[in-house]
Parts: C-alpha cells; structure tokens; sequence
C-alpha cells in the first residue's frame, strides 16, 4: 500500500506541479538581434517600425524582456519560420505590448492589446501564424491598425525591398 501512495504521489506532482524548468531564469541572446523594418498597410495609412528579429529559440524565448522603454515606432517581429499556434506571455516584460500575429502572407489575423506587464496569461490567437509583431501598448490603436491589415516584409514574401 506504501508503494502504491508513493507512485500515486509522484504521478500527480508530475502531472499538477510545474517542472524546474518552468522556474529556470531565461538567458538574454549572446548577439545583437537582425535589425529591420516593417510596414503595416492600415485604412489609414502606412506606418512604418524599425524593428528587431527574433528567429532563434533563444531570441523568441526571451523576446523584450527586461527591456524598460520601446521607442514609438520600433518593436520586435518573431519569425517562426515554419507556421505554429504560438503560446506568448508577459514574463519578465516590463512594459505592455500590443502583439499583432500575422499570417503567412501578412495578413494581420489578431491583435492581443495592451497585454499586461509581468503576466504569465497565455495569449495565442488559436490559429498557426508565421510571426508575431510586437509594438508599444495601446499603438495599434493609435494608428487604426486592425485585424486584415497587412504588415509586409521579406519572411511574409511581400516585400521586393527587403
């Protein structure tokens, strides 16, 4: 019966509690980020950010963490190479974003506002995407940016100048 309290134990404190890996601290990437620019194609107009790219594990597992300011038109595009349903949370990010997720063609398809500093809330737009683009909170809005607007450049295959 002993045995049986013991496996039951483990069992459920490997199913319920979260590994030590969850807890590990995240490692900023040892070299300076590709820079480049976006453009985002609104009703309103085209608004451009000079932006930073993650495209490594490493990169897109640390993203703006840590960092204290963005300037107003700068942000971060995660290019995850290959479609996925991204899982994206707030920790150790000491600002809030507004995470655009944008399809393969560049097709903006959710907008996550104004996600808040240092939460650990999952935020997935439910659908495989190619990349996120993250920018200052409360900018999308700003600017009119929308769902169907489309951000171009070179990992999106619309954009001859990149």
């Amino acid at each position: 019966m002993k045995i049986l309290l013991a496996v039951a134990a483990l069992s459920f404190s490997t199913l319920v509690l979260p590994s030590s890996t969850a807890f590990a601290q995240i490692e900023a990437p040892s070299v300076p980020l590709e820079e480049s620019t976006v453009t985002i194609e609104s009703a309103n107009g085209s608004h451009q950010f000079d932006i930073e790219i993650a495209d490594e594990s490493d990169e897109i597992s640390y993203g703006l963490m840590n960092r204290e300011s963005l300037p107003p038109e700068a942000g971060m595009l995660f290019d995850f190479g290959n479609p996925r349903e991204p899982a994206m949370y707030m920790k150790n990010t000491l600002i809030p974003l507004d995470m655009l997720f944008i399809s393969p063609t560049g097709t903006v398809v959710m907008i996550a506002r104004n996600a808040v500093p240092g939460s650990l809330r999952t935020i997935s737009p439910g659908t495989p995407v190619k990349g996120v683009l993250e920018i200052n909170g409360g900018r999308a809005a700003e600017l009119g940016i929308e769902p169907g607007d489309t951000v171009r450049h070179a990992i999106f295959g619309n954009d001859a100048a990149e």
